[in-house]
């Protein structure tokens, strides 16, 4: 257990925020077929418009060949397909297709019915401190967020390099 003074540090406060995110993924993402770096692929694809398959792999941190590979499987799945760039036919961007939104906003759904479901448990007391740390977190979150570069890329996988397509 950490002291008071260390909760408060980088350290401490990394390492509670790990644990919460964790928590919240393991009990939203049983169940589904599809990877958590799936899912976010297709909801960068939603909120940002196509995308080239270097610029997915950057944004979620995995090496090119990994981006290819999760493509294909989201393509073969008819939740993405490949379309020409509007400006210059030879590039090629990877688009979310009406399945593929279709299949996150029921996730959606599903998610917050499941969180519902959790917070119900809550007292009105618990429920009143949790609204009142989410509303002073999020804020926070979305600008360190934002702030923030690509995530590091996993042990044993290729470096960025300096070139982007």
């Amino acid at each position: 257990m950490h002291e008071t003074g260390t909760r408060q540090s980088p350290e401490g406060l990394a390492e509670a925020l790990g644990d919460a995110a964790l928590l919240v993924l393991r009990h939203l993402m049983t169940g589904g077929d599809l990877s958590l770096t799936s899912v976010s692929t297709l909801d960068r694809l939603c909120r940002h418009g196509p995308a080239r398959l270097t610029e997915l792999a950057a944004a979620e941190g995995v090496a090119q060949p990994s981006m290819t590979q999760l493509v294909h499987r989201l393509a073969r799945m008819g939740l993405v397909q490949r379309v020409r760039h509007p400006g210059d036919r030879r590039v090629v961007l990877v688009a979310v297709t009406k399945s593929g939104r279709e299949l996150l906003s029921q996730r959606q759904r599903v998610h917050d019915a499941r969180l519902t479901a959790l917070l119900t448990t809550l007292s009105v007391e618990d429920r009143r401190a949790l609204s009142a740390a989410m509303q002073a977190a999020r804020p926070l979150l979305r600008q360190l967020l934002l702030n923030a570069t690509a995530p590091p890329r996993r042990v044993g996988t290729a470096t960025a390099s300096a070139t982007s397509s």
